[in-house]
């Protein structure tokens, strides 16, 4: 299956399937999930980066526990639009992901998606261990919740109204 546009993923998915959003770093993976109507983002937990065959199997199981038909991966795009070298890694994540998986896959920019997230926790007075602890699948939650968003605004925009 190839990399799928935001437009293409609601029919490419099972009915009553959930999303991933993943927010892909080198040493961690952030992991969020949707509810089966694709309105809300929960983070789940962060993953320690290991072998990607380890780190496939891992999100293989909790796919699986929480019926996810596909996944929203975070894209670093740099502030002007370029793409560098991160963006290159995430790319190649997807490409392996594909590989082993047969599952509808979406690249979102999740440009200040972190930073904002950091804001936020810092607002929340949190010390800087217990941000270091959750940002990531925050992070991943709000990538996922951005795109929810656009999905729902392209359901309107498509039927003239709120259902999806």
């Amino acid at each position: 299956m190839p990399i799928l546009s935001l437009a293409e993923l609601k029919a490419a998915l099972p009915p009553r399937a959930r999303l991933f959003g993943l927010d892909v770093g080198e040493k961690t993976i952030g992991i969020a999930v949707s509810d089966p109507e694709l309105k809300v983002a929960t983070p789940v937990e962060t993953i320690r980066r290991g072998k990607f065959s380890a780190d496939a199997e891992r999100l293989r199981r909790l796919m699986k526990e929480r019926n996810v038909g596909g996944i929203v991966l975070g894209l670093p795009v740099n502030m002007d639009g370029s793409e560098g070298r991160r963006c290159q890694s995430v790319r190649q994540f997807a490409a392996n992901l594909l590989a082993r998986f047969d599952i509808p896959i979406v690249l979102w920019d999740e440009r200040l998606s972190t930073a904002a997230v950091t804001r936020t926790l810092l607002d929340a007075d949190l010390s800087r261990k217990r941000r270091a602890e959750v940002v990531d699948k925050m992070a991943a939650a709000y990538i996922l919740q951005g795109a929810l968003d656009a999905l729902a605004r392209h359901s309107q925009n498509v039927w003239g109204n709120d259902s999806g």
